[in-house]
């Protein structure tokens, strides 16, 4: 797990929509601690939910996925515009992939878990400050490193300098061991122009530079000194020690 102290000056509006009390009072009270994340209101059905956010627009909502009427998945769907950050509560592993098709941010399994939303608002809090608060990059990738251009100046970036890069959204956050970079461009299509020996896919979030993974464990590896998740889809397709 990933966890960092940071301040955050920054709030984050918040409305969690899910027809289950007990999982609504659950989240709230695991989102207390973080008071950069500020609650806007909970809502049981999907006909509140879209009226909320369509009146209060919220930086982040919490989606459940089944629900009587319409599922988190189809409300996602109409209100993508007007929802900066999508994160999935539910107990449907089955409808992560098209959760993640839709962007979200982050698909939770319940039972919600202190570990596992702490996880989750780290990531958060990086992306809000970097988007917020840091310029969002251009990048062209050649072959053996990647160009930044950061206003008018341009910052050419060995490959071999990256850790890991980290999908946040429709941005890439790549991580050196001097400075982060967030740049609009997917992970997926960040991978599509690497060569695929340089960097390992080991969850929807995250790839790696393969030859920084110093262990392997079973449901993470230390890639450059940090301790990454592995995603159950990606296991048999990582080559520990390059």
């Amino acid at each position: 797990m990933i966890t960092q102290n940071r301040n955050m000056n920054q709030s984050i509006n918040f409305i969690a929509i899910d027809d289950n009390f007990m999982d609504q009072l659950t989240l709230i009270e695991l989102a207390k601690p973080y008071s950069f994340l500020v609650n806007k209101g909970t809502f049981n059905n999907v006909e509140e939910g879209l009226i909320a956010i369509q009146t209060i627009q919220p930086d982040l909502v919490f989606f459940d996925i089944e629900m009587h009427g319409l599922s988190g998945v189809e409300l996602l769907k109409r209100t993508k515009q007007l929802v900066p950050i999508a994160i999935f509560v539910t107990s449907h592993p089955e409808f992560a992939l098209e959760g993640f098709e839709l962007s979200a941010f982050d698909y939770i399994l319940k039972p919600l878990t202190e570990e596992r939303f702490e996880t989750t608002i780290n990531r958060l809090q990086d992306y809000w400050q970097m988007k917020h608060k840091a310029a969002i990059y251009d990048v062209l990738i050649e072959k053996e490193s990647i160009v930044i251009k950061e206003g008018y100046n341009q910052i050419k970036l060995p490959l071999h300098e990256i850790i890991y890069l980290e999908a946040m959204q429709d941005y890439t956050k790549i991580v050196t061991t001097k400075k982060n970079y967030l740049t609009l461009k997917t992970l997926s299509a960040f991978l599509n122009q690497l060569a695929p020996e340089m960097f390992q896919r080991i969850h929807r979030s995250f790839a790696v530079a393969s030859k920084k993974i110093t262990q392997v464990q079973k449901n993470k590896l230390i890639c450059g000194g940090v301790e990454l998740p592995i995603g159950k889809t990606y296991k048999h397709i990582i080559n520990p020690l390059n």
